[in-house]
């Protein structure tokens, strides 16, 4: 079976404020945040940790991850997706997966946030922002909301290869998501960017890791962490998820748009 090529990720939104705050970091001098050890933040694609502005692409500061396009001033890396509030007991469950997984693969981290991507991360010109916005709004305004069941375990590689993901794959609600990818596609394809890959596979990303460790992850562990979550106490009903909104980050700029 082939494995699913898969998105980026966006990192947090309290780090894209902050970048914002310290005046687009692009004048902050080598090691001033030295004092605070920071975790490598999945970003690397949608929304790099330093905006879009900001040109030293220097990869030790983002986790020794590799962008997934070249740097161009003006550019922002921009993503449509469903984000994800999850409940406490979900965070236990994610525990205890990370923690089986790195049996297996000792460098996986634990994601800090949630999505389901409706979008590649593709590169949208400054000047576009605004219009790209209104026509997804105008696209988005009639979906209702919608529950998917995301329940299956899945490992995932992105395209070019350096990253490995595990993420739990949506067993039901394909179709609702589907219906909203045609849409976003609808609008990429005006402002000729490349729409989603066809016969996608949804999920949300748990975890992950540089380089292309599914080998490792696959077969033995992948089970073992399948049981985990079909054994774990509420599974069906702590894995069904309620989309209320749809968002667009684009470079450190979040838009979103509720669900009716």
């Amino acid at each position: 079976a082939m494995r699913a090529a898969l998105v980026g990720y966006s990192s947090s939104e309290e780090e894209a404020e902050e970048a914002g705050r310290r005046g687009g970091g692009a004048q902050e001098p080598p090691g001033a945040s030295a004092g605070r050890p920071r975790l490598p933040v999945p970003a690397g694609l949608p929304g790099d940790p330093e905006p879009e502005e900001a040109v030293n692409d220097d990869s030790s500061r983002h986790g020794g991850r590799v962008r997934g396009f070249p740097h161009e001033r003006g550019s922002w890396a921009t993503h449509v997706y469903l984000p994800c509030r999850v409940q406490e007991e979900f965070l236990e469950l994610l525990e205890l997966l990370v923690s089986r997984a790195r049996t297996y693969v000792s460098s996986l981290a634990a994601m800090e946030e949630f999505h389901l991507s409706l979008s590649q991360c593709v590169v949208l010109r400054y000047h576009w922002i605004d219009p790209f916005v209104r026509s997804l709004k105008e696209r988005l305004a009639s979906f209702d909301r919608f529950f998917c069941v995301a329940d299956q375990v899945k490992v995932y590689t992105n395209q070019n290869k350096t990253r490995t993901f595990i993420g739990l794959e949506v067993s039901a609600g394909h179709f609702q998501l589907l219906e909203l990818v045609s849409e976003v596609d609808r609008v990429l394809e005006e402002f000729d960017l490349p729409t989603f890959y066809k016969d996608p596979s949804f999920h949300i990303s748990l975890a992950w890791c540089v380089g292309d460790l599914s080998g490792r992850l696959e077969g033995q562990c992948l089970q073992e962490l399948q049981d985990i979550v079909d054994g774990f106490e509420d599974s069906a009903l702590l894995l069904r998820v309620q989309w209320e909104q749809i968002r667009c980050k684009s470079g450190n700029k979040y838009f979103s748009f509720p669900l009716r």
